[in-house]
C-alpha cells in the first residue's frame, strides 16, 4: 500500500568520464547494472536505476560522460545527456573532487541555470580527498547559482550516500511509483549481457579497442537453469578483431570467461557463452547500427 505523501520522481546522474557515475548507480540500486571502468566513454546509453523505500521511488538515469569530441556517436551521446537534463525531476551533478573544477563543468553549472531545473552538485571521491578541499569547491560553484544542495560523497564506499538520497527525496514531487517496487532497473537482461561483454572487452584491451567496440546479443536461450547467449563483437578495423581474438584465441578466451563468469552472478544461472568477432566497418558513423545499439 502506498504511504500518504509518497514521492516519486526521475533524478538524472551527469557530469565528466570517470567521474563514478556509474559506480553511485550500481552502488544506489544494490546491483550492478551499470558497467564500470577506468576508461572514459564508458557509458554510451542512459541508463535507469530504480531505488525504492516506503516513502518514495526515484528512478535514477545514468548518462554518457560529457567530453567534446566529434563524430556522430558522441553528438548522439551529447543529445541523450542533454534529454535527460531537461526531462528529469533532479539533476544530480556528479564532480571528481579530486580534481581541479573544470570549464566544462562551469558549463554544466551554466546549463542548469538556464534550464531552471532543481539540482544537486555530488563532490565524489572525498574518500580520496582532504575534507578541507571540499569547501572551496563548494564555493567556486555555489557562484552559479545552479544549485540547491551541495553533498560530498564517496561512491565507491558509500560514505554520505544516504545523506545524498535523503536530499533528493526531499527535492522530488509527489506521485505514486513509476515501477513495482521489486524493480532494479528498466533494462533488459540482453542489454546486461551485451554491457558486461563489452566491460571485459574495455578492461583487458588496448586504448584504441574501447572506442571501436560494440556488442549486439544476437541469440539469448533460456533452457532449465541455463542461459545461452550469443554474441557478437563488433569492430571496425580487421586490426582490430586481431586484437580482440589475441594470440591463438588467447584475449577472446579471457574476455568470454570473465564475462561468462560476470553473467552467471548477475543471472544465478550457467551461462553458456559463444562469442564472435565482427568486422563492421565505420558502425561508429552509421545511424541505422547505432539504433541497433539503442543510441538515438
Amino acid at each position: 500500500m502506498i504511504k500518504e505523501h509518497f514521492k516519486s520522481g526521475y533524478v538524472g546522474i551527469i557530469g565528466l568520464p570517470n567521474t563514478g557515475k556509474s559506480t553511485l548507480l550500481n552502488r544506489i540500486v544494490g546491483r550492478k547494472i551499470a558497467i564500470v571502468t577506468p576508461k572514459p566513454q564508458t557509458t554510451r546509453n542512459k541508463i535507469a536505476g530504480i531505488h525504492t523505500t516506503d516513502e518514495c521511488q526515484m528512478v535514477f538515469v545514468d548518462t554518457p560522460g560529457i567530453q567534446h569530441r566529434k563524430g556522430l556517436i558522441y553528438k548522439i551521446m551529447a543529445d541523450i545527456v542533454e534529454k535527460v537534463m531537461a526531462d528529469v525531476d533532479v539533476i544530480l551533478h556528479l564532480i571528481d573532487a579530486t580534481k581541479e573544477p573544470s570549464l566544462t563543468d562551469e558549463d554544466v553549472a551554466r546549463r542548469i541555470c538556464s534550464l531552471k531545473r532543481s539540482a544537486v552538485l555530488a563532490l565524489n571521491k572525498i574518500d580520496t580527498l582532504k575534507k578541507s578541499k571540499v569547501l572551496p569547491l563548494i564555493d567556486h560553484f555555489s557562484r552559479f547559482g545552479a544549485y540547491q544542495h551541495y553533498v560530498p560523497i564517496s561512491a565507491l564506499t558509500g560514505e554520505n550516500v544516504d545523506r545524498l538520497l535523503d536530499v533528493l527525496r526531499e527535492m522530488l514531487p509527489e506521485g505514486p511509483p513509476f515501477y513495482p517496487p521489486e524493480d532494479a532497473s528498466d533494462i533488459t537482461e540482453r542489454f546486461v549481457a551485451a554491457e558486461i561483454i563489452r566491460e571485459k572487452i574495455i578492461n583487458n584491451t588496448g586504448e584504441e579497442i574501447p572506442y571501436s567496440t560494440a556488442v549486439t546479443i544476437e541469440e539469448f536461450r533460456e533452457s532449465d537453469n541455463k542461459i545461452y547467449i550469443r554474441a557478437e563483437i563488433h569492430v571496425e578495423k580487421s586490426s582490430q578483431k586481431g586484437i580482440i581474438i589475441g594470440r591463438d584465441g588467447s584475449m577472446i578466451k579471457r574476455i568470454g570467461t570473465l564475462a561468462r563468469e560476470d553473467l552467471e552472478a548477475n543471472f544465478g544461472r550457467k551461462v553458456y557463452l559463444d562469442l564472435w568477432v565482427k568486422v563492421t566497418k565505420n558502425w561508429t558513423r552509421s545511424e541505422h547500427f547505432l539504433r541497433q545499439l539503442g543510441l538515438r
